[in-house]
């Protein structure tokens, strides 16, 4: 990935890490994302942050979009596509405030978080995971 010195990561980069980060999962996690759409944004709207009861975009750094897989059923046939959307403006925020974490490896967790909403983990349940693999 080529950068100008001095200018923050572009939304492309941010998307070349996280697409980077879904090649690199286990192959029985990513045969069930290939139909899953990822996009990069600068903020989260403001449909979806009152959705979520917030009112700062830098809260939100990444969201998940659909029905997660063990909720899926024939009824779903036809909706709109999953997606995992990730907000470039959050997520460097974040990676200033934290200041001892590369890029990749926070796009990389933001995007992982994301597609364990994908198949039905709860928050609860991904921090437990995280503190484990810690």
């Amino acid at each position: 990935m080529t950068r100008t010195i001095g200018l923050a990561p572009s939304a492309d980069e941010i998307e070349t890490l996280a697409r980077a980060a879904m090649e690199r999962l286990p192959a029985e996690f990513a045969v069930h994302l290939q139909d899953v759409l990822l996009q990069v944004e600068e903020y989260a709207d403001e449909v979806l942050l009152a959705e979520f009861g917030i009112t700062d975009p830098y809260e939100l750094s990444g969201v998940y979009e659909g029905t997660p897989l063990h909720e899926k059923s024939i009824d779903h046939s036809g909706r709109m596509p999953d997606r995992i959307r990730l907000f470039r403006a959050a997520i460097l925020d974040e990676w200033i405030a934290r200041g001892n974490e590369t890029l990749e490896h926070l796009v990389a967790h933001v995007l992982i978080h994301e597609v364990g909403h994908h198949f039905g983990l709860s928050d609860e349940t991904m921090h437990a995971l995280e503190d484990a693999a810690s």
